[in-house]
């Protein structure tokens, strides 16, 4: 009996060692995927139904406002580092003709106010989403994130993280080119 016991043994020694080995193999590939490329399943959905308040204004956006052309909704806060890095490039799509409208996420209306009132109102309007309800129903994971919507209200991609000029010009464009070819 002893002797089986010794036969078994040298796996049963080294079955942590392999586990532990497998665990470091699957953190190790898990670093080197892109966290912005994280697929979203409303891509290619109906965007959710939703009603929000608007943002120093009367009246309230809901996914129905999101229909008729191409729009941006960008998702952003004042207490959010990286939605300051692409507040110029949001800023320069909406100068450029864009519908961007803005998707205020877990703030308080006088923050947001303050923000845009500081780094400029590139946005059509903005809802707020204080709660960050609505945000779940989006699949929306913080801020920044951008939802490209067509005019049929079409959800045609999701960019997690801010928008760049690398990102508008390899992605945002070709899909803006493609769903304008696909309306006529």
């Amino acid at each position: 009996m002893t002797e089986e016991i010794q036969k078994k043994s040298p796996l049963k020694r080294f079955m942590p060692l392999i586990i532990f080995g497998l665990l470091v193999a699957l953190l190790w590939y898990g670093l080197g995927l892109n966290p912005r490329l994280v697929p979203s399943p409303l891509v290619g959905k109906a965007v959710p139904e939703f009603e929000l308040p608007l943002l120093n204004a009367s009246g309230k956006l809901s996914h129905e406002d999101l229909k008729g052309s191409i729009t941006l909704l960008n998702v952003f806060a004042s207490w959010c580092y990286a939605c300051r890095q692409e507040h110029q490039a949001i800023t320069q799509l909406s100068r450029k003709g864009f519908r961007v409208i803005g998707f205020n996420y877990k703030d308080k209306a006088a923050d947001a106010t303050a923000w845009l009132r500081q780094f400029g109102n590139p946005y059509q309007v903005v809802a707020q989403d204080l709660d960050g309800r609505v945000g779940i129903d989006w699949g929306v994971y913080g801020a920044p994130e951008t939802f490209v919507i067509d005019h049929n209200g079409i959800i045609r991609d999701k960019r997690i993280g801010p928008v760049d000029q690398e990102y508008i010009s390899e992605k945002l464009m070709p899909l803006v080119q493609q769903i304008r070819s696909e309306q006529t």
